[in-house]
C-alpha cells in the first residue's frame, strides 16, 4: 500500500447526497474515471446492506479492471453480543471479494451507548474482534472512527482507546471522522497530532463541510500527520458535502508538494469532474476550486491588463496543471485589454487594432446597459466580434416571419383548464427555396425550437445534432410587472460541447426567438457548415 492514500468516498459517501441515485451501471463508470484520476482506493459501497452494492461488487469483478485504485468494501462492526465469525454482515463485507475492508466504528462513549445501546467495553471488543477476524481471513482493514472529533472533546480517553483497539487487532490505519462536520482547522490539527503521539497510530482523516471548513481541516490532519485523505470529487455528500478530494488533493500536490497522483493524472482533474458531475446529473459548479470554469475567469478590465503582461500576475497556480483553461470574461466591466485577450481566445487577433477594439468595446458596453450579460454567453460575444470585424457569420437563412399560437381547453362540466399546447409557425428563405414549417411543443420556447428545426433541416441537416439543454430567464426590472424586461440564455449541446446564447427583449418569447436562432446559427459556423 502506498505511503499515502487518497482514498474516495464517492460511491457510497457521496451517494447519499440529496438527489443523487447511481445505478449499479453509473457506480462502475465513476470507478474507472476515479482510477483515471489515480486515487489510490475507491469505496465502492456496503455490501449485503444494500442490493445495488452488492451487485456492484459482483460486477466489479468481471467488468472493472482497475490500473492504480483498489477497490474497497465498507461495512460495520459487528453486532453487539455476537460473533465476527458468524456476524452476517461481516461475512458479506468477505464474500464482496473486496481486498480491502473499511469498517465504521464507535469512537463517541455517548453513541456506544445511546446509538448502539452496549456498553464502551463491547464496543472495544466489537472493534478488536472484527478487525483480527477479517486481518486473519486476508483483508486489510481500515477502521473509519465515527464522531471521532466530537468524541475525543467529550471523552478523550475512550477515543483514544477506541484508535489502540483497532490498530492492536491488526487494522492498517484509523481514520478519524468529523462526522458532524462541526471542527475547525485548528481543533483537528490539534487533536490529530495528540492522537499519533499518544497511540503511535495510523491516522486518517474524513471530514464533512458543515463548517464550510472540510478541505481546510483535511490539511490541517496531514499537515498534523495524517498519511490518508477521504473525500468525494466535486464534494458529494450528505447535508453540506464531503472534503471535496479534487481540491484537496490538488492543494498537497500543487501547493505543499506531496507526490500523490501522477502529473498527467491530475491534468485530467477538470474532465474527471466534469464527467462525473454527468454521470450524477448535477450540473458542476462553475466557481468550484481549480476545476470549475469559472477557477480561472478573468472579468475586470484591471486583471484583463495585468494578464495581458503576464498571466501568473493573477492566477494561483498554471490553469493546465489541473485541465482547465484560463477564460476572458467580456461585461461593462471589461476595457481594451479584456476584449483583446477574449478575442484572441476565439482565434481573432486584434493586437494594435484599436479602432476595432473601442467599437468593439463601445458596443459591448451599450448592449450590457440594455440587459444582454456576455459574461455568461461567449457564443453570442463571438458572434458580436466577429460581426463587428467582417468575419460574421453565414447567412443561413432569412427569416421572414414566425409566430407561436398557446391553446388550452377546458374539459367538459370541468372548470379547470387542460394541459395547454403551443403551436409554432416559421417562415424562412434557406436554399433558394421559401421553407414554412410547424412544430408543437409543451410550451411556446419547445414549439418554436421545433419549428425552426423542421424549417432548416430540409437544407441544413446538420441542425439535427444540435440540441438544446438549458434555458434560462430572468426579469431585469421586476418593478415594471408583466411588462418587464427580459433576459433569456439557452445551451445548446452538438454532443461534444456545449455553447450560451442570449436574447434580451420586452416580450419572453421574442426574447427566446433571439437566443434559440442565435444558439442554431453558431452551431452550424462552428460545424464549418457553409451557407447554402
Amino acid at each position: 500500500m502506498r505511503d499515502f492514500h487518497v482514498y474516495d468516498t464517492t460511491l457510497r459517501d457521496g451517494a447519499q447526497q440529496e438527489g443523487i441515485n447511481l445505478s449499479v451501471t453509473d457506480k462502475l463508470a465513476i470507478a474507472r474515471l476515479l482510477d483515471d484520476l489515480g486515487v489510490t482506493h475507491i469505496e465502492g459501497g456496503w455490501p449485503g446492506a444494500n442490493p445495488n452494492d452488492t451487485e456492484f461488487f459482483a460486477r466489479a469483478r468481471t467488468e472493472l479492471d482497475l490500473r492504480d485504485a483498489t477497490l474497497v468494501a465498507f461495512g460495520s462492526t459487528r453486532k453487539a453480543g455476537a460473533h465476527a465469525a458468524t456476524d452476517p454482515q461481516v461475512k458479506a463485507l468477505l464474500d464482496s471479494g473486496a481486498p480491502v475492508i473499511t469498517l465504521v466504528a464507535k469512537s463517541h462513549v455517548g453513541h456506544v451507548q445511546r446509538a448502539l445501546k452496549t456498553t464502551p467495553e463491547e464496543n472495544l471488543e466489537m472493534i478488536r474482534d472484527t478487525v483480527s477476524h477479517l486481518v486473519a481471513q486476508g483483508r486489510e482493514v481500515i477502521v473509519d472512527a465515527e464522531h471521532f472529533f466530537d468524541g475525543y472533546l467529550l471523552d478523550r480517553e475512550y477515543a483514544l482507546a477506541a484508535v489502540r483497539a483497532a490498530m492492536e487487532a491488526g487494522a492498517e490505519l484509523v481514520a478519524l471522522c468529523d462526522t458532524n462536520g462541526g471542527m475547525l482547522p485548528g481543533q483537528v490539527h490539534d487533536a490529530v497530532a495528540d492522537v499519533i503521539a499518544a497511540t503511535g497510530a495510523r491516522v486518517g482523516i474524513h471530514c464533512h463541510n458543515d463548517t464550510g471548513c472540510a478541505v481546510a481541516n483535511s490539511m490541517a490532519a496531514v499537515e498534523a500527520g495524517a498519511t490518508h485523505v477521504q473525500g468525494t470529487v466535486n464534494g458529494y455528500g450528505e447535508r453540506t458535502g464531503n472534503a471535496d478530494l479534487i481540491t484537496v488533493v490538488a492543494n498537497l500536490q500543487l501547493k505543499r508538494g506531496h507526490e500523490l497522483v501522477e502529473p498527467y493524472q491530475l491534468q485530467e482533474a477538470t474532465r474527471i469532474a466534469h464527467a462525473i458531475s454527468e454521470v450524477t446529473n448535477f450540473p458542476p459548479y462553475s466557481r468550484q476550486p481549480y476545476v470549475g470554469s469559472g477557477a480561472f475567469a478573468h472579468k475586470a478590465g484591471l486583471h484583463a491588463s495585468a494578464i495581458k503582461v503576464d498571466p501568473d500576475l493573477y492566477q494561483h497556480i498554471e490553469p493546465k496543471d489541473v485541465g482547465n483553461d484560463m477564460r476572458m470574461l467580456v461585461s461593462d466591466m471589461a476595457g481594451r485589454a479584456s476584449i483583446e485577450l477574449k478575442s484572441r481566445e476565439l482565434g481573432v487577433d486584434l493586437d494594435g487594432d484599436t479602432e476595432t477594439l473601442s467599437r468593439v468595446l463601445a458596443r459591448v458596453k451599450t448592449l450590457e446597459q440594455r440587459g444582454y450579460t456576455f459574461d455568461a454567453a461567449d457564443a453570442s460575444f463571438e458572434m458580436l466580434l466577429r460581426r463587428e470585424v467582417g468575419e460574421g457569420a453565414p447567412d443561413y437563412a432569412h427569416i421572414e416571419s414566425w409566430r407561436v399560437i398557446t391553446d388550452a381547453r377546458v374539459g367538459e362540466g370541468a372548470e379547470e383548464e387542460g394541459e395547454a399546447l403551443s403551436e409554432a409557425t416559421v417562415k424562412v428563405h434557406a436554399g433558394g427555396r421559401r421553407v414554412v414549417a410547424t412544430g408543437e411543443g409543451n410550451g411556446p420556447v419547445n414549439a418554436l425550437d421545433h419549428a425552426l428545426r423542421e424549417a432548416l433541416s430540409v437544407v441544413y441537416p446538420e441542425i439535427e445534432r444540435l440540441e438544446l439543454i438549458d434555458y434560462r430567464v430572468r426579469i431585469l426590472d421586476a418593478a415594471h410587472g408583466t411588462d418587464a424586461t427580459t433576459r433569456v440564455l439557452i445551451e445548446t449541446s452538438d454532443a461534444t460541447s456545449s455553447w450560451t446564447t442570449i436574447g434580451v427583449a420586452p416580450n419572453i418569447v421574442e426574447a427566446s426567438w433571439q437566443a434559440l436562432r442565435e444558439g442554431m446559427t453558431y452551431g452550424l459556423m462552428r460545424a464549418g457548415v457553409p451557407a447554402r
